[in-house]
């Protein structure tokens, strides 16, 4: 009896003191945090709360400084009904997302597939379609965005087009942007094929090999084994994909938001009301994308059930 209280005794002490070493180690964690939380509240929450603030008012600027008049919904209904560019350019642009965000991240998985396997110069390939990401922010991205990359001025004529036109105009229109632009595709690939490629290094080689035992071809591994433990880094590629083609001049929302910061009569509450919508169709897009490809709870507990009742068998 007394061995086992002294053993009790001893483990409690040493619970306790792995509690204070967490305890110290969160601390430690949230210290070095702090500078980047600091920023992050100060450059980024504040003046996205403060854009709200905005677009419900009238801002001008007077001799006494910036002056601000409560208008209610006017900028929104300015926006909506009496703009006549900006809801076309919203239009265009959640169609240029939902064209380039999936095609781009299927792209960089199947680059990625083919740049983790075994072949020679496989370093040298790696680097070669991640060199856009490094000039990415330089002349050379808007020198390709002002020429508009590719032409295909036959496109028209070609037959997938005209098998996609007979069934829907606007997705026949939307693959002669793609075509025109495809470019911009590989251009954006550079981080999910990395993304991509940290993913498939981390599926377990003895899950592989114990399907291929079970006379499973690799298009049953690809889609059985490979993309249900890939996509949860799609759903991160394809958010970032959103994100990286919202911040460049090939959305159109974003020279009328830079443009109305300018103009004397609206300013910057026209401006804000802009940047609002626009912030909200790319937050309902990524909603679209994280319920789409989003891990179900439903899903991995069946296939545990499979796994279990083939392994019981």
């Amino acid at each position: 009896m007394k061995k086992e209280k002294n053993l009790t005794i001893k483990t409690s002490h040493v619970k306790s003191k792995l509690n204070v070493f967490e305890k110290r180690q969160g601390v430690l964690g949230y210290m070095f945090l702090l500078p980047w939380l600091a920023g992050f509240f100060i450059f980024a929450v504040w003046p996205f709360l403060y854009t709200i603030f905005l677009s419900f008012h009238d801002v001008k600027l007077t001799i006494e400084g910036w002056q601000t008049l409560f208008t209610g919904l006017d900028n929104y209904n300015l926006a909506f009904f009496r703009n006549t560019e900006f809801v076309p350019a919203l239009l265009s642009f959640i169609t240029m997302e939902l064209t380039y965000a999936p095609v781009i991240t299927v792209i960089a998985f199947i680059l990625a597939l083919l740049l983790n396997q075994n072949i020679k110069f496989r370093a040298g390939f790696r680097a070669l379609f991640f060199l856009p990401v490094i000039v990415m922010s330089g002349p050379v991205m808007f020198q390709l965005m002002d020429s508009g990359g590719m032409t295909f001025t036959g496109i028209e004529y070609m037959v997938l087009y005209q098998m996609v036109e007979m069934y829907s105009l606007p997705l026949a229109r939307a693959l002669v942007f793609l075509f025109e632009n495809y470019s911009m595709v590989l251009w954006f690939t550079g981080i999910p094929i990395i993304l991509f490629i940290s993913g498939l290094q981390k599926i377990d080689s003895s899950m592989l090999e114990a399907a291929r035992i079970d006379s499973a071809t690799s298009w049953q591994i690809l889609w059985k084994i490979v993309i249900p433990i890939i996509r949860p880094i799609a759903l991160v590629s394809i958010i970032l994909t959103i994100v990286q083609l919202g911040t460049y001049s090939i959305n159109p929302v974003l020279p009328m938001v830079q443009d109305a910061i300018y103009t004397t009569t609206t300013g910057l509450g026209l401006a804000s009301a802009f940047a609002w919508i626009y912030t909200i169709a790319a937050l309902a897009l990524m909603g679209i994308a994280f319920g789409l490809l989003k891990n179900k709870k439903e899903d991995t507990e069946k296939e545990w059930n499979k796994a279990k009742r083939k392994r019981n068998a």
